[in-house]
């Protein structure tokens, strides 16, 4: 009896480092999925601001009441994956890192509106009913938002298809998800989103009807939204981080496919005369000058399968007036670091424990001593 006691003592010891060990690695295995899967989206977009409007030139700074401003977050190519492409864990990543992303930029920036300039699908041009309703839940699901905060999609070639497969089931099915208004105003400001596909000017019946509607709005209206950005060769005039790659910036651009044709795209400006254009579908950010000074943004990629250093455009608005900022959103690159350091660390940890490596900690005090005797 005394041997078998004696025995116990002799294990405690053992099972209570074990357990100190077991705490340490559920630790930092906690501590890293915490960062890199909440907290990191808080301190990335923390660091966005909303630009500040400069009041107008003709301004002559007395007591006029200042315009109200409305708030925008206009973000691009979100592609959600479907049930025909990607595998299910790479949906499962991307799905989540893009709604922490919008969730956190809600919580944090408090936007009025959020617009998406198209593609908000990856496999909508192909879907079912059934596969297009599931896509469409997890999309609420990802984009949910308060009452206060308007949610605008404007229909990409992934959601409806190109021209020549586009057809008025993938256009009204589209539109029953988002609302199908052409013009939305709100503070005095008119936003027009433009269905690009069918600006084909072939004069098919889905064509006809688009130029129609435009045409009515732009007696009256002066700002454009749309997926297809306007006509230009190529990005090779476009700079910053987040351009496309440098193989890819002098592939000229097709027309009616990369961008719009020439003839679509002079009729809009035409047609608005837009103090501003924003558009997608390139996946790679671009700054454009059109005809008297207009400038075009073209939007990079919201997801990480797209890209490495995801983002979205912050702008203040006012009727006469606008300013846009760009939101970076958290390098890939920096959360698969942060879990080899992770993995590293418990490697170390478990090393230290088993004896194979001497504690940093107990070899820092041991030279700090050898040190003091020297």
């Amino acid at each position: 009896m005394a041997a078998r006691l004696g025995t116990r003592r002799q294990h405690l010891p053992l099972l209570k480092r074990r357990g100190v060990l077991l705490l340490k690695l559920m630790a930092v295995t906690f501590a890293a999925l915490l960062f890199c899967e909440f907290l990191i989206y808080y301190v990335v977009i923390f660091r966005c601001n909303w630009p500040e409007v400069k009041p107008p030139a003709d301004s002559d700074g007395g007591q006029e009441a200042p315009e109200p401003v409305l708030r925008a977050m206009f973000l691009a190519d979100t592609h959600l994956l479907g049930a025909l492409r990607g595998h299910w864990l790479d949906k499962l990543r991307r799905e989540w890192q893009m709604e922490r992303a919008f969730q956190t930029a809600l919580w944090l920036l408090q936007p009025e509106v959020a617009f998406i300039l198209g593609d908000v699908f990856d496999e909508g041009k192909w879907s079912s009913p059934q596969a297009w309703a599931d896509d469409v839940g997890r999309f609420r699901r990802m984009f949910r938002h308060p009452p206060r905060v308007q949610l605008r999609a404007v229909a990409g070639n992934h959601d409806v298809s190109f021209h020549y497969q586009m057809n008025t089931y993938k256009i009204k099915r589209f539109e029953r998800v988002f609302n199908p208004e052409r013009l939305f105003s709100w503070k005095g400001i008119n936003f027009v989103m433009a269905n690009s596909m069918a600006l084909e000017g072939d004069g098919c019946a889905i064509c006809s009807g688009e130029e129609a509607e435009l045409m009515e709005i732009s007696r009256r209206l002066n700002c454009s939204r749309e997926h297809f950005p306007l006509y230009r060769q190529s990005d090779s005039n476009c700079s910053g981080e987040d351009t496309a790659p440098p193989g890819e910036k002098d592939v000229p651009f097709r027309e009616r496919y990369d961008v719009l044709s020439r003839e679509a795209s002079q009729k809009l400006l035409w047609w608005f005369r837009p103090r501003l254009v924003l558009s997608g579908h390139t996946h790679s950010a671009c700054e454009v000058l059109h005809g008297a000074g207009v400038l075009e943004v073209s939007v990079p990629s919201f997801s990480w399968r797209n890209r490495n250093n995801p983002s979205f455009i912050m702008g203040s608005l006012t009727p006469t007036e606008y300013a846009l900022a760009k939101c970076y959103l958290p390098c890939e690159d920096t959360v698969l670091i942060t879990y080899c350091v992770a993995a590293g660390a418990l490697v170390l940890l478990t090393l230290v424990h088993v004896g194979l490596l001497t504690s940093p900690l107990r070899f820092g005090w041991n030279l700090l001593r050898k040190f003091k005797t020297t």
